[in-house]
């Protein structure tokens, strides 16, 4: 009978004691995933899902009026830094281009002559001087014959006179020569102040002439095309916008009780809805945000007056992208993102204390290449001053 009875007990604490290790495992394996879960979630990071895909829109405007005849891309078209993306009738500014060349072949010939002239003046001074120095040996001459009676007063008279006649007409000659040297002293034909005007004008016709052709700014991809064909296009109307997704950039926009371990230079992971969990973007803090969204709006926030209610604010965090994330999996402005910042190494800045040593943002598609109008003006230049040298010396 005693053995029945154990024999009956038994299994039911084997049972029990089987219930209370698997309680016990769960627990502890909860407690490792909590644990673990805390350590790499809640400990040294912190993340947001109020974070968007930034970048720079740039928006293409013309610099000079015309009416559009070509537009070469639409919207989603890849364009390279350079490239014409609308062109204007070029009928106005060709004609332009031609009268400013005759300006200035004009201009060239007319201060040649100026050169000319200052030659004749000299030239003319020359002869009067040897001109007086002749009629003051004659009266000097006349004056001793006076003495003896060779010559009458009457006629020494006369001699004087001739030789105030000279005396003038040498200051005269000295006055118009100092006119004409001050009309071209200290210059050269192609130093002259009005050939330099001609062709600064000449230069102002040849951008104008090329600005017909609006080029690219940056590459990236058209965006917002607003200008059509036959449109009038003033200056600084917006045609289109271009924007480089190679430079993207993320704005996480952090609550400020999440910000007192963040750092710049802090290690970022990111994932985007356009590609799901399985991709997984990567950057660095590059900056924090300076102020509250709210503080930036258009209309701020009046918490002295009326009755107030505490709201948590956020501020703006920028990240960084890594360039190979986004060459791989390109991504578009305005698209959702996660963002994880690893706080666990606090030793970057709150903010930065140095200023950008080169430009953030630059372009050189707007320099139009100097050496053809150059050219252009050195043979207008050269053609017109040489005939007119030839000219010169043929009458002499």
């Amino acid at each position: 009978m005693q053995d029945n009875v154990e024999n009956t007990v038994t299994p039911k604490n084997s049972k029990r004691t089987k219930s209370l290790v698997i309680l016990f495992s769960i627990v502890v394996l909860g407690a490792l995933g909590a644990g673990w879960y805390y350590k790499e979630y809640v400990v040294g990071n912190q993340n947001t899902d109020d974070a968007y895909v930034q970048g720079n829109i740039v928006s293409i405007t013309s610099e000079t009026e015309g009416t559009v005849t070509r537009i070469t891309v639409d919207d989603g078209d890849f364009v390279l830094k350079g490239q014409v993306l609308v062109s204007f009738d070029n009928a106005d500014t060709d004609l332009q281009y031609e009268n400013a060349k005759s300006e200035l072949a004009q201009t060239v010939r007319q201060v040649r002559v100026m050169f000319n002239n200052e030659t004749q003046a000299k030239a003319v001074v020359e002869s009067k001087k040897i001109t007086l120095n002749k009629v003051q040996r004659d009266y000097e001459r006349r004056k001793n014959m006076v003495n003896v009676g060779g010559v009458t007063r009457e006629e020494l008279s006369h001699a004087k006179d001739t030789v105030d006649s000279a005396t003038t007409e040498l200051d005269v000659a000295i006055e118009q020569l100092n006119a004409e040297s001050s009309m071209i002293s200290g210059t050269t034909v192609e130093t002259h102040p009005l050939v330099k005007s001609a062709i600064t004008s000449l230069k102002q016709a040849y951008l104008a002439k090329q600005r017909t052709d609006i080029v690219a700014p940056v590459t990236g991809y058209v965006a917002r095309r607003q200008v059509q064909l036959g449109q009038r296009v003033s200056p600084s109307s917006t045609l289109m916008a271009v924007v480089p997704l190679n430079e993207v950039w993320v704005d996480a926009n952090f609550k400020e009780t999440q910000l007192d371990d963040m750092r710049i230079g802090q290690p970022v992971s990111m994932v985007s809805d356009l590609y799901g969990d399985e991709v997984i973007f990567h950057g660095t803090v590059e900056s924090l945000g300076i102020g509250t969204g709210s503080a930036f709006s258009v209309l701020p926030a009046q918490n002295a007056t009326g009755n107030w209610i505490k709201i948590v604010q956020r501020l703006p965090v920028r990240i960084k992208l890594d360039g190979d994330d986004i060459a791989r999996h390109p991504l578009r402005i305005g698209l959702s993102m996660s963002v994880d910042v690893d706080t666990t190494d606090m030793s970057g800045q709150l903010l930065s204390t140095t200023s950008p040593k080169m430009p953030r943002f630059e372009t050189n598609a707007y320099n139009q290449p100097t050496e053809k109008i150059q050219q252009v003006i050195s043979q207008i230049i050269k053609d017109n001053d040489a005939q007119l040298k030839q000219t010169s010396t043929d009458k002499s």
